[in-house]
């Protein structure tokens, strides 16, 4: 790992933010008590909200923790697209009894600037991005209060662009990943196009000089060994550290990852209006054809419906976002993961350095 990523962390393990509840301060504080690297996901949520989970999890830990935020999204939606899928929708609002939502409600920023201007007056030690890439003044001020910063990208460009604005680190997404793809365009022409892990991670590395989080689909310490031999300086896990008893996702959800029900994940813009990868459910195969890009006008339209769905006990109308190794999910504190996951790292090193020897 780099100097700085050994310094926050022990393992070059880092729990990916999941915006929605999953990340929440008790599964952060325990993965960084662990040896690894836990992050809080601001998206969704108050700029007070984000400093509440903050205050929490600084109480249940003394080593560095991340936030994430959710950069601002250009005005690209087509308001008749969005109505046409509202009354796509307007079946299941009657289904569930419910009111479909205001698909402007909440704005396209989501606080960024009341979120940013508290990490700036109160700083985090490890700061990423998603959905796009800050200005240099922004890095340039984070760095300035000490934070480290990251930026998610999905291609070699915006590893580029991310270099130039002055990021420390980029986090290469592969499509393998669960939930949102972190593309900082949102271009339907570009839909099935994603990058695999480890094909990301070689390209970045001959693109940028900056340190490699590597994310997407991983699931066992072999899989983290691979990501670092191809270049990455740590990998980043969301789905491994979703069945944790720290996460806050629904007990429904942990429970369709491993349920042969549900037969795998696809990219899909039903509940969202921007690719994100879940469980294949019947929402999906219903809606998702015909969700037009719109986020995140889709996500409020639709945040009714998956709260109904998941108060009626109703896997079928939820969004299980899932990476493509959602079946090796192990149900076991984060804490213990965390150490799982070091000892097969250590073994698949191990085992590499003895065949190379050989």
């Amino acid at each position: 790992m780099s100097s700085v990523l050994t310094d926050l962390c022990r393992y070059p393990i880092v729990q990916a933010p999941m915006a929605g509840g999953a990340s929440g301060p008790q599964l952060a504080a325990a993965v960084s008590e662990a040896g690894g690297l836990g992050f809080l996901a601001a998206g969704y949520k108050t700029a007070d909200g984000m400093y509440h989970e903050i205050e929490q999890a600084r109480a249940l830990t003394g080593r560095p923790f991340g936030v994430n935020l959710f950069m601002p999204q250009p005005a690209l939606a087509d308001p008749s697209a969005v109505e046409v899928y509202r009354h796509q929708l307007a079946g299941e609002a009657a289904w569930y009894e419910i009111s479909l939502g205001d698909p402007d409600d909440g704005g396209a920023d989501d606080g960024y600037e009341a979120k940013l201007a508290i990490l700036l007056d109160d700083p985090v030690p490890v700061v990423s991005f998603t959905f796009g890439c800050p200005t240099r003044d922004t890095l340039d001020a984070l760095a300035g209060v000490g934070s480290y910063t990251v930026v998610t990208v999905t291609t070699p460009e915006e590893a580029q662009a991310a270099q130039w604005a002055g990021a420390d680190a980029v986090c290469a997404q592969g499509v393998e990943a669960g939930g949102h793809q972190s593309t900082h365009r949102d271009d339907p022409l570009t839909d099935g196009t994603g990058i695999g892990l480890l094909s990301l991670v070689a390209q970045v590395r001959e693109t940028v000089e900056l340190p490699i989080v590597a994310t997407g689909g991983l699931m066992r310490g072999s899989q983290i060994a691979a990501v670092l031999g191809a270049g990455a300086a740590a990998a980043q896990l969301g789905t491994a550290f979703l069945v944790c008893p720290e996460s806050g996702a629904s007990p429904l959800h942990k429970q369709a990852l491993t349920n042969p029900l549900f037969a795998g994940t696809t990219l899909t813009r039903a509940f969202s209006g921007r690719p994100a990868r879940g469980l294949v459910n019947r929402f999906v195969r219903e809606h998702g054809p015909y969700a037009p890009a719109a986020y995140p006008q889709v996500h409020h339209l639709t945040a009714g419906l998956r709260k109904a769905a998941a108060k009626a006990g109703d896997a079928q109308g939820m969004a299980l976002w899932a990476g493509q190794g959602h079946r090796m999910a192990r149900e076991v504190s984060a804490g213990r993961l965390v150490g799982l996951l070091a000892e097969e790292l250590e073994a698949a090193r191990a085992a590499m350095s003895t065949g190379s020897t050989q």
